[in-house]
């Protein structure tokens, strides 16, 4: 069955989807508010406010709130990235009405301690210390930054060091007032249920929450890039890694579902759910950059990634170094396959096993009411139903011919940005 879809009067959009295969609910809480709409000095504002939002509000005492799905055998959680932060809850039927208390207060009544909000900066900071630590993280962060000059999709979702040390507890709090309102937000329920039903108690619970009026979305567009760019990290260390990155088309863009599967030609087909995709190995063992790097023993593994966003973001191609090989050959034989596609474009053969892995990686997608519950919402969130439901057709229709000139497109040697992790240790 479809999702079918109601807005309250406060403008607050509600999608229901009927799963009759467990007595189990998921309900999902977006807000249309991410690192990107954030401002140089207030960059991981957006994430901070998520971790405030686990703390407590008017009628849940900080203590509780943790307790009241675990109770019910469920699970509970959230995430932040660069135009969206989401919260959900997937339990037995029978805790609905908990899951809309519990994001009713949380839309509205969150609280906002002072102690609290300083206690969390430390946790938030030792969290960006962690993601430092890991190599891998580390240049992801340095290659979007240096790709993206003016766009915040350059800025890390945690934010910058300096701008967590400063933010105060009324920068947090305004930022809560300004996006945590029912016009701003969609919520998804999905699981054994009946959708007039889910109408009525979402009503109940979200109906009498008064709209705000939300900041204007303004971005400033990302200028072409004129020539490659470049960034090395150098600390101690035992292993080198290498990305690649490219702009890449944004979600509504026609480009994005042939760059889609010129992901799966290159790297393998990953699929589009950020809370279940990258959680597996993709299909990859035939795809060139595999063949090229880790079969050759010039590489330990290879990724890529190419995600649904509003605006234009970045491809980008990740390589771990085998412990024997140089920098040099490493990136010489990388360029070179990225190079070659986009001057010679891709085969039948690879267009067809990479549409076939990437379709069946999007029905996996689907295999629980919570990955469900979470494409409705993602999708409804960066652009529309629509776009989601015309995914598996338009990726059927790519040719050839539409993958090459994305290719030749947006591979180009002089637009790409060249990152690396260089250990001192080596």
């Amino acid at each position: 069955m479809d999702a079918r879809a109601t807005s309250l009067d406060n403008g607050m959009k509600v999608l229901v989807r009927e799963v009759h295969t467990a007595p189990l609910v998921s309900l999902w809480c977006w807000y249309r508010v991410g690192s990107g709409d954030e401002r140089p000095g207030l960059t991981g504002v957006s994430h901070w406010c998520e971790h405030m939002n686990f703390k407590g509000t008017t009628n849940i005492p900080r203590d509780q709130v943790k307790g009241i799905i675990d109770r019910y055998g469920g699970f509970w959680n959230g995430y932040t990235w660069v135009d969206q932060t989401t919260y959900m809850e997937t339990a037995p039927r029978e805790a609905l009405d908990k899951m809309m208390f519990i994001e009713s207060e949380r839309m509205s009544q969150c609280l906002y301690d002072a102690a609290e909000c300083d206690s969390e900066r430390t946790v938030i900071i030792s969290e960006l210390q962690g993601n430092e630590n890991d190599p891998d993280q580390l240049l992801d962060t340095e290659v979007a930054a240096t790709a993206f000059r003016v766009h915040p999709y350059g800025h890390p979702t945690i934010g910058w060091l300096g701008d967590l040390e400063r933010i105060s507890r009324d920068d947090l709090y305004t930022h809560y007032q300004n996006y945590y309102c029912p016009n701003n937000a969609t919520v998804v329920v999905v699981g054994d249920v009946d959708t007039d039903d889910v109408f009525r108690r979402v009503e109940r619970a979200f109906g009498q929450i008064p709209p705000a009026a939300t900041p204007e979305r303004r971005r400033t567009p990302e200028p072409p890039q004129l020539g490659e760019r470049r960034v090395t990290i150098e600390r101690e260390g035992t292993t080198a890694y290498l990305k690649v990155a490219y702009r890449a088309p944004a979600v509504t863009h026609d480009d994005f579902v042939p760059m889609l599967v010129l992901d799966a030609v290159l790297t393998g087909a990953k699929g589009l759910n950020l809370w279940a995709s990258f959680r597996a190995a993709p299909p990859q063992r035939r795809s060139r950059l595999y063949r090229a790097l880790v079969d050759e023993r010039l590489a330990a593994a290879v990724g890529g990634a190419c995600l649904p966003t509003v605006d234009p973001y970045l491809f980008m191609v990740s390589v771990t170094v085998a412990a024997d090989r140089t920098r040099r050959e490493v990136e010489d034989a990388t360029l070179a396959v990225l190079d070659n596609v986009a001057a010679s474009g891709i085969t039948a053969a690879e267009l067809e096993r990479g549409v076939r892995q990437l379709r069946a990686r999007m029905v996996f997608e689907n295999d629980s009411i919570t990955n469900v519950a979470h494409q409705l919402g993602f999708f409804e969130t960066v652009t529309d139903l629509d776009t989601l439901a015309s995914l598996p057709a338009r990726i059927a229709r790519v040719s050839v011919e539409d993958v090459s000139r994305v290719a030749a497109s947006y591979l180009v040697a002089h637009r790409r940005t060249v990152g690396w992790y260089a250990p001192l240790g080596a």
